[in-house]
């Protein structure tokens, strides 16, 4: 990363606690500044930090810890009726207030942070500029539909481990654990080896499942969390942003997953990564930051 392109670090007051943001780059000047959202929900911004790549073309990018997750409060007491969509609706919001975006912001949410995009952009905010919706599904009943489809296609009995497994809620035996990782590596990062923000996501998650759990489920397969039901297809004409639908060949965000995105939202592009999985801003990051580079050259320059 250039000199100019060191990082500021910093807190935004948010409902009586605290939401950790940093900014690469000049939020003042260039072209309007690209917010990352991270996935999950429960995940933290570490595995999408590749992101900040974007700042070199000399756009500041923006990311955060949704509240609950990293270096962002955590409260591990809340109850399931805490967090909701409008909770971390408002959380973006009050960032943007906070860095003075509101008049002029690019949005990329990856996965789940795709799908809160999604919800911020179909009640058509005035600022908003650009929209990127990396690697994420327009439906959660149809993520798993087609969750169980990637299952049962893999090799050696993963899918019979899973199901056995499931049925007793005995989500930590080491063979459900070995399960999962072929999933893993399979549909959501087929980077060898992971690089090491991912890996601190993921260890992020273990040390507080407490979003995670309650919003999604134990894996990313079994979602019997809050969002089980949450689809957004019926919205999408909303939005009237510029939108770039990103997918990975072999997301577990399937091509069918997020085609409700490509279709619905007027005159959204598709890109579709060959090499990829959930992550192609690791596994082909090159590719991936020229695409998401080039659309918002292209649409908010």
């Amino acid at each position: 990363m250039p000199q100019e392109m060191i990082s500021q670090e910093g807190h935004c007051p948010f409902r009586g606690h605290r939401t950790w943001y940093r900014v690469t780059g000049d939020l003042r000047a260039g072209p309007p500044p690209l917010v990352v959202v991270h996935g999950g929900p429960g995940c933290t911004h570490d595995y999408v930090d590749a992101y900040r790549a974007i700042a070199e073309t000399g756009r500041a990018v923006v990311h955060y810890d949704q509240l609950g997750n990293g270096r962002s409060t955590h409260l591990p007491d809340a109850g399931a009726d805490f967090w909701t969509v409008e909770l971390f609706l408002e959380e973006l919001d009050t960032l943007l207030d906070h860095l003075g975006l509101r008049d002029r912001y690019c949005l990329l949410g990856q996965s789940w942070g795709g799908m809160l995009a999604a919800e911020h952009a179909v009640l058509q905010p005035e600022g908003l500029q650009g929209l990127v919706i990396a690697n994420s599904p327009s439906s959660f009943p149809t993520w798993v539909e087609e969750a169980l489809r990637l299952r049962r296609e893999l090799p050696g009995g993963v899918h019979e481990a899973l199901l056995a497994h499931e049925a007793t809620a005995d989500f930590s035996h080491p063979d459900y654990l070995a399960a999962t990782e072929v999933f893993y590596r399979a549909h959501v990062c087929r980077a060898d080896p992971w690089p090491a923000e991912v890996v601190a996501t993921f260890d992020a998650i273990e040390a507080d499942p407490t979003v995670y759990h309650t919003m999604n489920g134990p894996t990313e397969f079994h979602v019997i969390g809050t969002l089980k039901d949450w689809t957004i297809e019926d919205r999408l004409h909303r939005v009237k942003a510029p939108t770039l639908v990103l997918t990975g060949r072999f997301d577990e965000a399937t091509p069918r997953a997020a085609e409700a995105y490509a279709q619905k939202i007027p005159g959204a592009q598709w890109v579709i990564l060959g090499g990829s999985s959930h992550m192609p801003h690791v596994e082909e990051p090159a590719l991936c930051m020229r695409s998401v580079s080039s659309f918002l050259d292209e649409v908010a320059a």
